[in-house]
Formats: C-alpha cells, sequence, structure tokens
C-alpha cells in the first residue's frame, strides 16, 4: 500500500497540552514508523494555512482539554473538508459534558452514580452554606466532586468529611463554571478502550487503575511510576464481560467512533458503573490505551495506520 501524508494536531492552548504533545508524539513516531508521511502542528491562528499547504491524506487530532475533545476543532476539520481520525464533533461534544454524557449512558442501561450538578452562578446566588447542605443530604458526604467538562482529573477530588466539601467545589469551579458532585462508588478502577471495525465496536483488555497513594490524579495519571497498570484487569471472565459489554455500550450511545476510552469503576458485586467517555484518548507513554492495545496482541503501529487508513476512505 502506498504511504500516507498525515497531518498530527498536537499542543494546543488547553490545560491538556503537555499531555497532547506527548500523544501527538507518540503516534507520529508510530506512523513514521509504519512508513507513512508525518508532520506534527501545533494548533494556532495559522492551522488552516498550514493543513492547506500540506493537503495531507488525513488529520490525527490528539489533542485533549477543550477545543480539542469539546468538538470546536472536530468541527472546523469537517468543515475545511479534512479527513480526520476520530468521532464526529456532535458525539465528541456529548462525551465531553459529563453530565450529558451520564444521563444518555444511564438511559442505555449502564449504571452511573446518583449525582447533582451544580452551577457556579446558581452556587453563589442560591447560597454556598444552603447548597453544600443539600448535597449532603442528598448524597452523603462521601463523594467525588469534578468538573462538568474536563479530562486528566484536573479540578477532581475525592470528599470523606463535609468540611473539605467546599474546597472542592472551589477546585471544580476553577476548570468549569459547572461541577458534577456525584455519590462515591467504592471499587476497582478500570480504562476500557473501544475501537470500530467491519463488525462494529470492540472493547480490547480492560486496563486496572492501582494509584500508588489511591487517587488516580493528573500526576499518577502521567508520572512514570505513579500508578500500578494491570492488563487484563484482574477479575472473572464474567465481571469482563460485563465490563466489555457496559464499554460498547457507551461507545455506540454517545456516538464515538474509531477510538475511545471509556473509564468504569467495578463495586464489590462486580457490576461497572460508567465514571466518563473520552472521545479522543491520552495515547502517551503511561496511557491506558497504548497499554490495552499492546495486550490484546495488535501492534501499535498497525492500529494507528488501520485507524488512518480508514478515516482518509
Amino acid at each position: 500500500m502506498s504511504s500516507l501524508n498525515i497531518a498530527v494536531l498536537s499542543g494546543g492552548i488547553s490545560h491538556e497540552r503537555e499531555v497532547s504533545l506527548r500523544s501527538g508524539r507518540r503516534v507520529a513516531d508510530a506512523l513514521t514508523a509504519r512508513g507513512h508521511n508525518v508532520t506534527i502542528i501545533d494548533p494556532d491562528a495559522n492551522l488552516f494555512a498550514t493543513l492547506k499547504n500540506l493537503n495531507p491524506d488525513v488529520v490525527w487530532p490528539a489533542l485533549h482539554g477543550s477545543s480539542g475533545e469539546d468538538g470546536a476543532v472536530l468541527d472546523l476539520l469537517h468543515a475545511a473538508g479534512y479527513n480526520y481520525v476520530g468521532p464526529s464533533a456532535s458525539a465528541a461534544r456529548l462525551a465531553w459534558s459529563k453530565p450529558v454524557a451520564k444521563t444518555l449512558v444511564s438511559r442505555a442501561g449502564v449504571r452511573t452514580a446518583p449525582s447533582i450538578t451544580v452551577a457556579r452562578e446558581a452556587f453563589r446566588e442560591l447560597g454556598a452554606g444552603s447548597v453544600l447542605e443539600l448535597i449532603a443530604s442528598e448524597l452523603g458526604n462521601h463523594v467525588v466532586v469534578k468538573p462538568a467538562s474536563g479530562g486528566s482529573a484536573q479540578g477532581v477530588s475525592i470528599v470523606t468529611k463535609a468540611e473539605d466539601l467546599p474546597r472542592a467545589m472551589v477546585d471544580a469551579f476553577t476548570y468549569h463554571d459547572v461541577a458534577l458532585v456525584e455519590k462515591f462508588i467504592a471499587g476497582t478502577e478500570v480504562a476500557v478502550t473501544v475501537t470500530d471495525g467491519a463488525s462494529g465496536a470492540t472493547a480490547l483488555p480492560a486496563v486496572e487503575i492501582v494509584p500508588l497513594d489511591g487517587v488516580y490524579s493528573f500526576e499518577a495519571r502521567y508520572n512514570a511510576g505513579e500508578t500500578t497498570f494491570f492488563v487484563p484487569a484482574r477479575v472473572s471472565d464474567e465481571i469482563a464481560e460485563k465490563i466489555s459489554a457496559a464499554a460498547v455500550t457507551a461507545h455506540d450511545t454517545l456516538g464515538l467512533s474509531q477510538l475511545s476510552r471509556i473509564d468504569l469503576i467495578v463495586d464489590e458485586a462486580g457490576e461497572p458503573w460508567f465514571l466518563e467517555a473520552n472521545a479522543l484518548p491520552g495515547l502517551t507513554e503511561t496511557s491506558s490505551a497504548p497499554l490495552a492495545i499492546e495486550a490484546s496482541g495488535v501492534d501499535l503501529g498497525q492500529l494507528y495506520e488501520a485507524l488512518a487508513r480508514a478515516a482518509a476512505n
């Protein structure tokens, strides 16, 4: 087969810029090793002029955070007529909003934790004290607070005491004007990479995530040695099937395509609970998606090439 001219977009100006740069470099290296012509582009005001001069066969958006995962860049790439690896912009937007994704996936039959969504404006106007009291009465004191949109666990807090909830809300509001507060579900955290093929969506082996300090924080995700990964996850075949089914359901329900990552918690009874979906998953050296791909017996470069060729056609 002939080689492809591929533009990899990485960097940008989101809070996850450095992660995006690392993902882009790894994708570019894998595709170059397969004999393709790869150009890495850090999106800026000259992006579309650069793409016009390059005239790529396909664009690979290795972008994380806002403007990448929220569908904005994908919308523009589609409008400009470029083939790209990844979901439609509308699907990316559904996954990017955690409250929306939870609602849709829950309606599709996958468990999601009880939650309350709070806008910064309402938090102020209705009185922080009364809002916090309502949250505690509904969800208890053991909760997870996170920005309604965002990735890499930025702005996410696990709260076990009522006095820690105000600070957690402030941290979440630092990254988004809306916070999602969920009842804490104890269990094993797993990440499931889902790929699309001729026969539909397929879940790769689940990656079990065990952070050394117990919290899968930004540092635990991207600093080597901070987290232990078990691939496949240390669960029975029956539970593994439930995990895979839940991940594929979330992937299909949100309209994701080609490559996604679905994060789940498996409770003590072996039931998976949906946490969030990632339309453009991290592909760094410490990301779970490459681990899952390798555990499935597929070469990273071979899969990335297949995805690029499918998008180019």
